[in-house]
């Protein structure tokens, strides 16, 4: 790589090689290369002159975040040089103006030509050019050579870039210069190498089948084909490889409520497929609302629990209710739910396509919730219990054709 007088090494050389090529023409032996902007290259010289400009400079993309060979090992992490494009502008200015001969289109013809046979500055080249005025540089000894490239300019661009210049047009030629690796100022990081791969450097795990080498989840299966589950209910988790020893389901609820963890019994119960668990009845601290399942699981041969992804699944409440018949008008129903109803929870009754009724207010969790329903007309009514937008369940799914569970049934008269 090189160091940052790179670019003022690739403009010393450009112009040696032009002084060079263009001053052995007896013709054209008078001639000076400058660095100037073209707006101040001329001032008042009437003698022969090219005028190399470095006109834009643009970020490589080809070596773009690409680490340079022998300089970064692997498992190593190094910036990677900064690769940089060179735009120059050659400005030919003939003797007197060209105004005995086109001394400026020959002048043209000659860099050209001399560029043209130079299309890789060599390291000869750069050391030569930069020896005297710049040792310090290590261009000639970076690892990608310089290229030069003839660039054609339309005529909108030539227009663009000389009222830039805020100058008269002169005979010109643009020349790509790439590319330029300039070395980052940060050090290195050289972790130290690997003594073993995995367990008594093993190397890395291989298996037979497409199966995961860990315990995962796929599914979930709720009872009775319903989409909520209960407390008190068996729900399945499907997966792979989820037999071993230390097995346990972890539930988890709302932000701010305590993981709940349950053992599960080797057996039918923990299968390599499938993991099967009761919710237990503790209307205390489960509540009603969204939940997240995951699987411990100490696999064979290993001493470490794992654990898998979590699946989603959402607990409602069950209930009864009271009165289940009663006349038409202005009802008092007391529900009794499993599990409790905490105050910053909002219930709600629903009574077939009737209006919610809200639940009275309560200062504590409970499992008695009143209801105040207003003109109830007669009809027979499904009930439904929503707390925090959960719906009870109203389905029995398990029977052909799904019927409505009868236990959840008003009669008004």
């Amino acid at each position: 790589m090189s160091n940052s007088t790179a670019i003022a090494a690739v403009t010393m050389t450009l112009r040696a090689i032009l002084t060079n090529g263009i001053t052995s023409d007896p013709d054209l032996n008078d001639t000076t290369v400058t660095l100037l902007p073209p707006d101040k290259a001329r001032g008042t010289s009437t003698a022969n002159q090219l005028n190399l400009f470095l006109y834009q400079i643009l970020r490589n993309a080809a070596w773009s975040n690409y680490d340079m060979p022998r300089q970064v090992q692997p498992g190593e992490t190094g910036m990677p040089p900064l690769p940089l494009n060179l735009w120059y502008l050659v400005t030919a200015f003939g003797r007197d103006n060209d105004a005995v001969q086109p001394f400026g289109h020959r002048l043209m013809g000659k860099a050209a030509s001399v560029l043209y046979d130079h299309p890789v500055l060599s390291a000869e080249e750069i050391k030569s050019a930069t020896t005297a005025a710049l040792p310090s540089t290590d261009l000639d000894r970076q690892i990608e050579r310089v290229r030069i490239t003839l660039q054609p300019l339309s005529l909108d661009e030539i227009s663009k870039l000389w009222t830039g210049f805020a100058t008269q047009y002169r005979l010109s030629a643009a020349y790509e210069v790439a590319v330029v690796l300039i070395e980052s100022g940060l050090p290195v990081k050289t972790p130290l190498p690997v003594l073993t791969r995995g367990k008594a450097d093993s190397g890395i795990m291989a298996q037979a089948d497409l199966r995961p080498p860990v315990p995962m989840l796929t599914g979930i299966v709720l009872p009775k084909l319903q989409t909520s589950a209960r407390l008190g209910e068996v729900i399945t988790l499907i997966g792979d490889r989820l037999d071993g020893t230390n097995v346990a389901v972890v539930f988890m609820g709302d932000p701010g409520t305590s993981p709940i963890t349950i053992a599960v019994p080797p057996g039918a119960d923990a299968t390599e497929k499938q993991v099967r668990v009761t919710i237990p009845v503790d209307p205390v601290n489960w509540r009603v609302g969204a939940y997240a399942a995951k699987v411990l699981v100490t696999r064979p041969g290993e001493s470490q629990q794992r654990e898998t992804s979590p699946m989603l699944f959402s607990l409602v409440a069950s209930f009864t209710i009271a009165p289940t018949a009663a006349a038409s008008g202005n009802i008092t129903f007391t529900l009794t739910v499993t599990p409790q109803v905490r105050p910053s929870q909002t219930a709600f009754l629903l009574l077939g396509s009737q209006p919610p009724v809200p639940a009275d207010s309560h200062s504590a969790a409970t499992g008695t919730l009143t209801f105040q329903a207003p003109s109830v007309p007669t009809g027979t009514y499904r009930v439904r219990l929503r707390v925090d937008g959960f719906d009870s369940i109203l389905f029995d799914r398990t029977a052909t054709p799904p019927i409505f569970d009868p236990s959840q049934e008003v009669k008004v008269t």
